[in-house]
């Protein structure tokens, strides 16, 4: 899995494939179309870019898009993870991550049999959806009792990275971040 992954929303990241492009090669994108109206257009646009630039292209919640886009696999949320095994089955080759938002979610990913988590809030985040942070030691705890790779997702900046270097986090996940 990437050290790195560049998560789009819609209203934040209204054009993904300019952050994409400043992206080191070999991090990873995870195109969130949220149920954009043009989110062939713009899913399009971004796999090229990350194909140029020698990125992991993940689609969130959608297999249909992810296998039309050539994706590399297939982001899933929290209330979503049960559906990896059948995912797994029909696409064997692909990266799959989740979302989780507790120790259950996490359990729940490993026993699903993702390739990683996405843990979050970490730290204070500006996602409308983002509930009170963990903080660095739950988080810590937390991915120690994991059975699987989790990424630190939820306030992550320049600042904020620091903090996580001993936290046991296989990488790095952001929206307003990158």
């Amino acid at each position: 899995m990437p050290p790195l992954l560049f998560l789009t929303d819609p209203e934040r990241t209204p054009e993904p494939w300019v952050q994409a492009a400043r992206l080191p090669p070999g991090a990873g994108v995870v195109f969130r179309a949220f149920g954009r109206a043009d989110q062939r257009a713009v899913g399009a646009r971004l796999a090229e870019v990350c194909r140029a630039h020698g990125l992991i292209f993940l689609v969130g919640a959608d297999e249909e898009l992810a296998g039309d886009l050539g994706a590399d696999g297939l982001h899933l949320p929290e209330r979503n993870l049960g559906q990896a095994v059948a995912v797994r089955a029909r696409r064997p080759g692909w990266r799959l991550t989740g979302s989780a938002h507790s120790p259950a979610a996490l359990a729940a990913a490993g026993q699903a049999g993702l390739d990683a988590a996405l843990l979050s809030p970490v730290f204070a985040s500006h996602s409308p959806s983002a509930g009170a942070p963990l903080g660095v030691d739950r988080f810590r705890a937390w991915t120690q009792r994991a059975g699987l790779p989790v990424y630190a997702l939820g306030g992550v900046t320049r600042e904020t990275a620091p903090e996580l270097a001993d936290s046991r986090a296989c990488g790095l996940a952001a929206v307003g971040g990158i």
